[in-house]
């Protein structure tokens, strides 16, 4: 509010849509915009770097303000039971209902019921991921047939837009 009455009296007075940008500057209606993605038990997240680097894995215990300890399980994501910091990981939206220090029977069974890894494959991030995982896994052939494919592909529009 202190930069809200911070004008000069030869300026304008400011207007009310003014006056409710500052406000939101100064972090009255920071409740809109809160942070949703907590580091929490049962929370689903992306390995970004390491040997596990694009798995999967669950958030299972906090160990300090830099590291967790995360499990797969194993049988799921190829992820074993470890601690890592949490800069290398990135959150998703997704969250399972467990407590800390969950054992991997019982990740596995909130896992199902939760349909966790079901709505994570049918997200956009997921989609991305499994397309770069697949173009870095074609062969050379492969890629020549996508290259053919695209040129009949625009061949085809050309001829339709030249015909209209």
């Amino acid at each position: 509010l202190a930069q809200a009455g911070a004008f000069l009296a030869r300026d304008p007075p400011p207007s009310a849509a003014t006056a409710r940008h500052v406000l939101r500057d100064c972090g009255s209606a920071a409740v809109a915009t809160m942070f949703t993605r907590f580091v929490e038990p049962g929370r689903l997240a992306l390995i970004t770097y390491g040997p596990c680097a694009g798995k999967m894995c669950t958030v299972i215990d906090i160990v300090d303000q830099k590291r967790v300890v995360v499990d797969g399980p194993e049988s799921l994501t190829g992820v074993r039971r470890h601690m890592m910091p949490v800069k290398r990981l990135s959150l998703t939206d997704f969250k399972c209902g467990i407590f800390r220090g969950a054992r991997e029977k019982q990740l596995k069974a909130a896992l199902e019921k939760d349909e966790v890894m079901k709505k994570w494959s049918e997200t956009a991030w997921a989609k991305k991921l499994a397309a770069k995982k697949f173009r870095a896994n074609m062969t050379d052939f492969d890629r020549f047939k996508l290259m053919v494919a695209r040129k009949n592909r625009a061949k085809e529009v050309k001829k339709t837009i030249k015909k209209k």
